[in-house]
């Protein structure tokens, strides 16, 4: 494919893909380098706008009459289909065609590297960690899969040669990285069309934990399946209220919809810690970023005002409207595990009102090899709307749509178009209202907030 370059020898690079939550982090790295970046992606949404803002050229037809072929450097996703006509191009006319994976790995070859994974949780964690460093003045680069609320972007620069890295497991892309830091946060089954079983999977993240640096830490979720596989001289675990992890949580209770709550680690506590985030798994998830923090020697007092000043992510546990008459909430949750975590961590802060969740699936594979998993964890609700199949990739699975997961429900689901969405809601008038998915149910989001504030 292409020719790896030192990042020192990019002056021009090309992203196809460039919308990507991944792919923008790294345009943006690039564009701060004084590089100059352009990409093309399908169709426009905010992250574009915001790119072309900042100075980059984002077109949205995959026309290769309109492509210069003047570029150091063209970076893809794997997320593009494979007959996208300006990959193919670049693939056939012999340009210097790269994974993003690779490019981070470039990156990331001469930084201390902190590394979250997990087919869950590594968006707020990474998100936390890095804003921790920032807030406590320690520093830090940024490459999130999420939008820092705090900031208002996915990626920040600092002269301090520290990363912090979404470490994706998709595609084994996490393989290149160089960590420092390693945080495995959940190991469950998805992506099955990549790696085809759950233990294949497992044995990609055995891997990723392999190559921790020398001297490095290692951070994992404790009874993680194959914990004892996940090998490092420095191994530490957490878990939320289990004291037999090594950093856990205590006296934990909710005030005025914060979490306040104590850790202990090996030979450390923290005491007065406030999160004003929803979810008592995020409250889990903050223990990862303390632990690292400390790690790191960072003051206990700089550690606490910062939790207290993080806002969140966009699309993790988003309070969209929070009033006496109305709740909505937003999250990104699109695999089992995390729609299960989402609905608890919901009837956890409100647990005398009934749910309302539209839900919108995300891939035919993942629907297909999760269909159960996804309607116990829907059931959870008092009542479902539920959206077609979000395609993204992927071409349609015959006898796979959203039906599937309606058929194996117990609870009232009711299959919807988007384009329905808000007249149902206007009908229903519910008043804790949760969206979630990975497709494009953001694009919901503001109508949603301005009828539902009318109401």
């Amino acid at each position: 494919m292409g020719r790896i370059l030192n990042i020192e020898d990019i002056k021009k690079a090309y992203f196809i893909g460039i919308g990507g939550i991944g792919m923008s982090a790294l345009a943006r790295f690039f564009h701060a380098r004084g590089v100059e970046v352009s990409g093309y992606d399908k169709s426009p949404t905010a992250l574009t706008s915001t790119l072309v803002q900042e100075g980059m050229a984002v077109t949205f037809t995959d026309d290769v009459s309109m492509f210069p072929s003047a570029f150091d450097v063209v970076v893809y996703t794997p997320a593009i289909p494979v007959d996208n006509k300006l990959y193919i191009h670049c693939k056939e006319s012999g340009l210097n065609l790269i994974k993003r994976s690779d490019l981070l790995q470039l990156v990331s070859r001469d930084t201390f590297n902190i590394c979250i994974a997990g087919t869950h949780g590594k968006t707020t964690i990474s998100t936390m960690v890095a804003h921790i460093l920032r807030h406590t003045g320690y520093g830090c680069n940024a490459f999130l899969g999420g939008i820092a609320t705090n900031y208002d972007t996915n990626f920040w620069s600092n002269a301090r040669p520290v990363c912090v890295i979404e470490a994706d497991e998709y595609d084994r892309s996490f393989l290149k990285l160089h960590p420092n830091v390693i945080a495995i946060s959940s190991m469950d089954a998805d992506h099955l069309d990549i790696y085809g079983t759950a233990a294949e999977m497992e044995k990609s993240f055995i891997e990723f934990a392999g190559n921790l640096k020398d001297g490095g830490l290692l951070i994992t979720k404790k009874g993680l399946k194959r914990e004892n596989d996940l090998n490092a001289t420095h191994h530490i675990t957490y878990q939320l209220q289990n004291q037999e992890a090594t950093v856990s949580c205590t006296d934990l209770e909710i005030v005025n919809g914060s979490y306040c709550f104590d850790v202990q680690g090996s030979g450390w506590t923290l005491n007065g810690l406030r999160l004003n985030m929803g979810g008592m798994h995020n409250v889990e998830n903050s223990l990862v970023a303390i632990a690292i923090a400390k790690y790191l020697e960072i003051d206990n007092e700089k550690i606490k005002l910062a939790l207290d000043a993080f806002q969140g992510v966009k699309r993790r546990f988003e309070f969209i409207v929070k009033s006496d008459s109305h709740v909505y909430i937003d999250d990104y949750a699109h695999h089992p595990e995390e729609l299960r975590a989402l609905i608890t961590g919901v009837r956890a802060l409100y647990p005398d009102q009934p749910i309302t969740i539209v839900f919108q699936p995300h891939l035919f594979s993942r629907t297909r090899d999760f269909s159960l998993a996804f309607a116990e964890s829907l059931d959870l609700a008092d009542e479902i709307l539920l959206l077609p199949i979000y395609p993204a990739r992927e071409l349609p699975i015959e006898g796979i749509s959203s039906e599937v997961i309606a058929k194996l429900m117990t609870k009232n689901v009711q299959l919807i178009h988007k384009e329905d969405v808000i007249n149902q809601l206007i009908e229903s008038k519910p008043r804790l209202l949760v969206t979630a998915g990975a497709g494009d149910i953001d694009k919901l989001v503001q109508v949603i907030k301005e009828k539902m504030t009318l109401a």
